[in-house]
């Protein structure tokens, strides 16, 4: 049934038990859990599955840039990567492998130890090297660097094998996938959410469900505005780098403290280098082009870490578009005022914990208690004066 074209005389008689609008990983897993739950599930994705943000990010699932509270929801999701062959169906490629954050100046070696202690409290085994002990584990550093901090809770995946394999695991599941279809309208109906969408080419689309996951990333603002719910969402346009392949310099996935910095060496040979510096784009244009003084300012640094890779040679670089809440944390949960309508989305590192988030929403829909806490978007819904404006507390600042 995938991709099957549906006219307005196709709408769906009898309501399907729910829409999940969002095709990336915690769409995906949402609807997946949904579906071996014994709903019956459609989901609608504006592209094709995990091409979005869930499929050009660079992988990694770390716990050091993983921000402090989120960190219980991580370490679950690492080990949900790990055994993807298990609960998917099929291997993303991950790879378990040490993480170390790096300190170079006085400021990062404060900064490297705050946020240890920060997510030492929430559970990741994270200790501090001197750095000596840190060019043992990791021969290639630059020696200028002062001192690091090691978890062995890291790794990566490749995200190009994502939705590969998940699209294998909804279809198994009975999961109807509707891709390349954007949603234009949803209205609730005689108790049920019908969703209008558009294809290209095609007739118009219209399905009714009695319940609705809205799972659309950057997407989730004009998708809530639709339901009345108005949540501001942020857009950030992450730069990404691929160098060719070349001999091994790493062996673990490195950061720097502040976070300007995030890379690893695939087995294959090539390096990806990230670290949060932004491009050209938006949610309505998606990405546009790179900012050359950043490119060079994210290689500059990369260099430094790993005095090696100034022999290396860049062979592409590449967008991402995030979302982003006005507290950087994530809003996961039932939508307040409406039955049978949920949100999932805005999770900081998302690739990292994105299957343990969509697990949790569904266990919830399906009135199961979640084993970790939600995230009440009712927290976020935009105020009607400044006066109003929420409040972020110490911990949401700095960590």
């Amino acid at each position: 049934m995938n991709d099957r074209n549906m006219s307005s005389l196709d709408t769906l008689h009898k309501p399907i038990d729910v829409t999940v609008i969002g095709g990336g990983v915690m769409g995906c897993t949402t609807a997946l859990f949904l579906a071996r739950g014994g709903m019956r599930v459609t989901l609608i994705e504006r592209d094709a599955l995990c091409r979005a943000a869930s499929g050009v990010n660079a992988g990694t699932l770390t716990l050091h840039m993983t921000r402090a509270a989120l960190v219980p929801y991580a370490i679950h999701a690492w080990k949900m990567w790990m055994e993807t062959d298990q609960w998917l169906g099929e291997g993303v490629l991950a790879t378990a492998a040490p993480g170390l954050s790096l300190a170079f100046t006085e400021n990062e070696r404060d900064l490297l130890r705050a946020r240890a202690a920060a997510r030492r409290e929430y559970g990741a085994e994270i200790d501090l090297l001197d750095a000596e002990t840190a060019l043992r584990i990791e021969p290639g550093l630059n020696p200028a660097m002062l001192e690091a901090a090691h978890c062995t809770t890291d790794g990566f995946a490749s995200a190009y094998l994502t939705g590969r394999a998940y699209r294998a695991a909804l279809s198994a599941a009975g999961v109807q996938i509707i891709e390349n279809t954007a949603v234009t309208r949803i209205e609730k109906l005689n108790g049920c959410y019908r969703v209008d969408g558009s294809q290209a080419g095609k007739q118009p689309l219209v399905i009714d469900s009695t319940r609705i996951v809205m799972a659309g990333g950057v997407w989730l603002e004009p998708l809530l505005d639709m339901l009345d719910i108005h949540i501001p969402v942020k857009t950030l346009v992450n730069q990404l780098i691929v160098t060719e392949r070349m001999p091994p310099v790493m062996r673990t996935v490195l950061s720097i403290a502040n976070g300007l910095l995030s890379m690893k060496q695939f087995a294959n040979g090539s390096v990806v280098i990230g670290g949060g510096w932004q491009g050209v784009g938006d949610r309505e244009r998606g990405p546009v082009e790179t900012i050359p003084q950043n490119l060079t300012g994210n290689l500059r640094l990369a260099q430094h870490v790993i005095p090696a890779l100034a022999k290396a040679r860049v062979a592409r670089i590449w967008l991402g578009l995030e979302s982003e809440t006005a507290d950087a944390m994530p809003m996961i949960g039932a939508l307040p005022g409406l039955d049978h309508a949920y949100v999932i989305g805005c999770v900081h590192s998302g690739y990292t914990s994105g299957p343990y988030m969509g697990k949790l929403l569904s266990q919830a829909i399906l009135g199961e208690t979640p084993e970790l806490p939600l995230f009440d978007p009712a927290r976020l819904i935009a105020p009607t004066s400044a006066h109003d404006a929420p409040a972020l507390s110490p911990r949401e600042h700095t960590q």
